[in-house]
């Protein structure tokens, strides 16, 4: 990766300009010998790293452009923590050249640490702040999930995953079933009352923090589908939960929305469907995006969970006779 070790000299140097400054402010003195050591990196260009000294720690993000725009991140960030959300502070920023220097939430995400005994504490948790961010006022300058989105989301299947990973090209009569069972994906989600939409909630981007969750990969937030995170919450890439469990927690965050005035379906059943529907099209859309990382990217490893996404459509499939076609579609891929 020779650009990227280009790209890490001058993260290196950026860091180097800017750590001072932050510790003269915060009154820490001079900048201690430190190291910098990868922290994660995710299914897009960006990576992270972890600034280590004198017993303090900070996380540097590195987001190339022109693959990745920080700005979304920046303007984001500001919006979510208006309303308690803890989400990183941002100490110095170089839009241009993509470098953030952040605070460091933890060394935990959700996923690293959740089971059956806790799982009802980190969901509670999960679920009071996506409670606060779906009461934000609607008045920031976010894109809306519109039917344009819906639909290039939703076509991500037939191009990556049928198309390319299957090397199958669907017939008329195949295209004919995928335009039904998209139309009727995207007229259940413009249904639905609108509200801030994270797009990628769930245990991999919550990290164990205080206050309890800190929150990360926001930065394509839109205005959407009230239904859209709580789903993605529990309905998750990494891990799956029992039918009833998640029953069980949907219930919990629609009477607590209903009191809070965020607009939830009046019927918990109509609720449930708009939530199956809304699941089915996420499903879809990752399962393509795993074959567009695979194909295009050189990351396969996304491959292996696209089974448990079949495998939640499968689940909703069977109690939606409205997605028929859906099924007969899949049913004629295998």
């Amino acid at each position: 990766m020779p650009d990227q070790d280009v790209r890490l000299q001058h993260l290196k140097l950026w860091l180097d300009e800017q750590l001072p400054a932050l510790f003269t402010a915060q009154g820490l003195g001079a900048v201690p010998p430190a190291t910098l050591t990868a922290a994660s990196s995710d299914a897009s260009f960006r990576r992270y790293f972890r600034w280590e000294g004198a017993g303090r720690t900070f996380i540097v993000m590195d987001a190339p452009p022109p693959q990745e725009n920080c700005k979304p991140f920046v303007d984001i960030a500001d919006l979510l923590s208006k309303s308690g959300i803890n989400v990183p502070k941002i100490y110095a920023e170089d839009l241009v050249r993509g470098f953030l220097l952040l605070n460091d939430l933890g060394r935990k995400t959700f996923l690293d640490v959740i089971n059956e005994e806790n799982a009802d504490q980190l969901f509670a948790d999960a679920l009071d702040a996506l409670l606060s961010y779906q009461q934000l006022p609607m008045d920031a300058p976010l894109p809306s999930y519109d039917v344009a989105l819906l639909r290039r989301e939703l076509e991500l299947f037939p191009e990556w995953y049928v198309s390319r990973h299957l090397g199958i090209q669907m017939d008329a009569a195949q295209v004919a079933l995928w335009q039904q069972a998209s139309d009727r994906l995207i007229d259940s989600a413009l249904a639905q009352p609108k509200v801030l939409v994270h797009r990628d909630y769930m245990p991999r981007n919550l990290m164990l923090s205080e206050p309890n969750p800190g929150v990360l990969d926001f930065q394509d937030a839109v205005y959407g589908p009230v239904t859209y995170d709580v789903t993605c919450l529990f309905k998750d890439a990494f891990l799956s939960w029992p039918e009833e469990r998640v029953h069980g927690w949907l219930n919990q965050y629609w009477l607590a929305a209903g009191k809070l005035g965020i607009p939830v379906h009046s019927e918990f059943e109509d609720f449930l469907r708009a939530s199956d529907l809304m699941g089915v099209q996420r499903h879809l859309k990752v399962i393509g995006i795993f074959a567009r990382i695979c194909h295009r990217d050189g990351k396969p490893r996304y491959l292996a969970d696209v089974p448990r996404f079949f495998a939640y459509i499968e689940a909703v499939m069977a109690r939606r006779p409205e997605l028929s076609e859906l099924g007969e579609l899949l049913a004629s891929l295998r």
